[in-house]
């Protein structure tokens, strides 16, 4: 049966055959590091584990059975780009690549199951970035908050953050241990005046009600020239923030759905707090990736498609090296965009489309 001839759909046997290779070795190779990576954490936190009684059952379920899904996608794209050159090279040098190029199929032909396998992986990646990860790192930073880290404490004064347009929420100090907020002083504006102004020694969050209990409260409600006073001991009142948007900068985008992370990107620009740039990269780099495996699959290809004196050796080392270039890059635009005015999705765009073009040069300079 011919190579070219179709056998499942619009795929054909050469088609099946290098997209079973590629997937087969890609999980192989995620498999092999994940089971690394979980002996080196384990035996780094171990004492910690042993020091705070972590139960057995939490461990393996909570923490390190959504450990797995978390480092799959943090360097899924680097393992696959490793498991297309391995693959690449291997055909290359069986002369397989060879007999498929002289049988009349064309080299962008033949890059056609390789691409279609990385559009697979890249919208798994998508799935997993945006609704799988946030899911299972809940109980798994949950799990370390408890018996690995020292809980978060929030160090800053003078809060100042606004819930909605209208709405100024200040207090003089919040306590994650008792979610207590002290000093507070809630102001609500309309059009340029304050029509009403709430001061109390501290608010509790809490948990039940889902709203805010005031501790020695006074409000002044001013409408039409008039002002009404308040006073009392003991107030529930809905201010519109949760205990952990006091701990400014902490936002744990780990745990944010694609929906959420949009939510709270809307949420703190109207607070003007710096830290929309880190969640604006978070939401480009999810959108982003998948782009990142079709980009280093092909680069892989052109790169490993024939024989090289060095062989596989050469041609693994040589895509390592670029596909850490690519990491750095990312990185390093990242930190430009987090302190200077470089837009997010630019930052999050640019090392890819340099990599897109350096895919393009040697894919037109691959011998054919």
């Amino acid at each position: 049966m011919k190579l070219g001839k179709k056998k499942y759909g619009f795929l054909s046997i050469l088609d099946i055959y290098i997209i079973k290779k590629l997937l087969l070795t890609f999980f192989l190779a995620i498999f092999l590091i994940i089971m690394i990576a979980i002996i080196f954490d384990l035996s780094e936190r171990l004492d910690d584990f042993i020091s705070n009684n972590a139960p057995i059952k939490g461990l393996i379920f909570d923490y390190y059975l959504n450990f797995i899904p978390h480092f799959a996608n943090l360097f899924g794209h680097l393992f696959f780009f490793i498991a297309v050159v391995f693959v690449c090279s291997k055909l290359a040098a069986n002369s397989e690549i060879i007999a498929v190029l002289s049988s009349g199929i064309s080299f962008k032909r033949m890059l056609r199951p390789f691409i279609l396998t990385a559009i697979f992986v890249g919208v798994v990646n998508l799935w997993i970035s945006n609704v799988l990860i946030p899911k299972v790192n809940i109980p798994r930073l949950e799990f370390e908050k408890v018996y690995y880290r020292n809980p978060y404490s929030n160090q800053f004064y003078n809060i100042h953050l606004q819930p909605k347009i209208g709405e100024q929420v200040y207090v003089q100090h919040f306590t994650n241990k008792n979610n207590t907020a002290y000093k507070f002083t809630q102001e609500i504006i309309e059009n340029g005046q304050i029509t009403k102004k709430t001061y109390a020694d501290k608010i509790v969050f809490d948990s039940s009600a889902m709203d805010w209990i005031m501790f020695n409260y006074h409000i002044r409600d001013i409408k039409d020239k008039e002002e009404k006073i308040e006073k009392g001991e003991q107030k529930h009142i809905d201010i519109g923030i949760l205990p952990n948007e006091f701990n400014l900068n902490q936002i744990k985008v780990e745990v944010l759905d694609y929906k959420q992370l949009n939510e709270s990107i809307e949420r703190e620009e109207l607070k003007g707090n710096s830290v929309v740039t880190e969640l604006k990269i978070e939401k480009y780099q999810r959108l982003l990736n998948p782009f990142a495996y079709i980009i280093l699959t092909i680069i892989g290809v052109a790169l490993s498609s024939h024989k090289k004196r060095g062989g596989i050796g050469l041609n693994l080392a040589i895509g390592i090296i670029l596909a850490f270039s690519l990491i750095m890059m990312m990185k390093l635009t990242n930190v430009f965009a987090t302190n200077s005015s470089l837009s997010p999705f630019f930052a999050t765009a640019v090392p890819l489309i340099i990599y897109a073009i350096i895919a393009f040069i040697l894919v037109k300079n691959t011998p054919k």
